[in-house]
């Protein structure tokens, strides 16, 4: 692969997953579909996915870097006011109840659960996330009792982290396990995906460290350019990303995303059979 096009290639990539990453659509899915279509795969290419999945987080963090530090007890400028029914202020204590289940299963399964990187499973979790999704539309309460993250209650986090296990199937989206889940439980729309971001952070952190130190003996010196383009470019696409779809499901509801997660699936199955 000559430089300008590994350099294309990383761009490429980098954009996919800046796009899908933090959106209810996986972005397993749409990675294993673009790599294979212009076959950057292997070691090399699931090291670079490790790489630009840390532009993604950075994009979180700076998206919501006044929340993430209050929930460290560090605030700038006046604490937002907070009513509802909730504990009063999103916490920690509240982003580790999100992430303990996931944790606590996918250690227990992680040999079980790298056997079902493939694309037909990956294929079967677009179409289950998808009709969870419809689900949590028609289902939801016609007035969520939490508004916002701050009215959340211990145990609507600790709901979302359980809904969140089922991020650990490759393909079914980490943040559309999550967002339904928090709709089924009564947090709105927007809530829910705020908190699915702000959880985001840790978990994806946590888990990408431990990918990247289990394949960093794939990355060369050579490689740096390539895995730089990309990590900057999911970056500034990831920022705009959740710029953009926190605008719009103020005004849309989460059905469109379903349907787009079928028509994927539909592609995985045309190009891997």
């Amino acid at each position: 692969m000559s430089d300008m096009h590994s350099l294309l290639v990383a761009a490429i990539l980098g954009v996919v997953e800046g796009l899908t990453e933090f959106l209810p659509v996986s972005s397993t899915g749409h990675m294993i579909i673009v790599g294979h279509l212009l076959g950057f795969e292997g070691d090399t290419a699931k090291t670079f996915e490790v790489v630009i999945q840390l532009g993604s987080i950075l994009a979180v963090v700076v998206m919501f870097w006044r929340r993430l530090f209050g929930l460290i007890g560090i605030h700038f400028g006046k604490p937002p006011r907070h009513e509802g029914t909730g504990s009063g202020r999103l916490s920690l204590i509240h982003i580790l109840l999100g992430m303990i289940p996931a944790v606590v299963i996918g250690l227990v399964f992680h040999d079980a659960i790298k056997t079902l990187f493939n694309p037909k499973n990956v294929a079967y979790a677009l179409v289950v996330g998808g009709v969870l999704l419809i689900a949590a539309e028609l289902l939801k309460p016609k007035v969520p009792r939490a508004q916002g993250v701050d009215d959340m209650t211990y145990r609507q986090a600790f709901l979302i982290g359980c809904f969140q296990c089922l991020a650990l199937w490759p393909g079914f989206s980490r943040s559309g396990a999550t967002i339904s889940g928090g709709m089924l439980v009564g947090v709105s729309r927007y809530a829910a995906s705020e908190f699915s971001f702000l959880l985001a952070v840790p978990m994806m952190m946590g888990a990408t460290a431990l990918d990247l130190y289990k394949s960093i003996g794939f990355l060369t010196t050579g490689d740096i350019p390539m895995f730089a383009v990309g990590f900057v470019t999911a970056f500034i696409v990831a920022l705009i990303a959740i710029k953009t779809f926190l605008e719009l499901i103020k005004h849309i509801s989460f059905i469109p995303f379903a349907i787009y997660r079928f028509i994927v699936a539909a592609a995985v199955y045309v190009v891997f059979f």
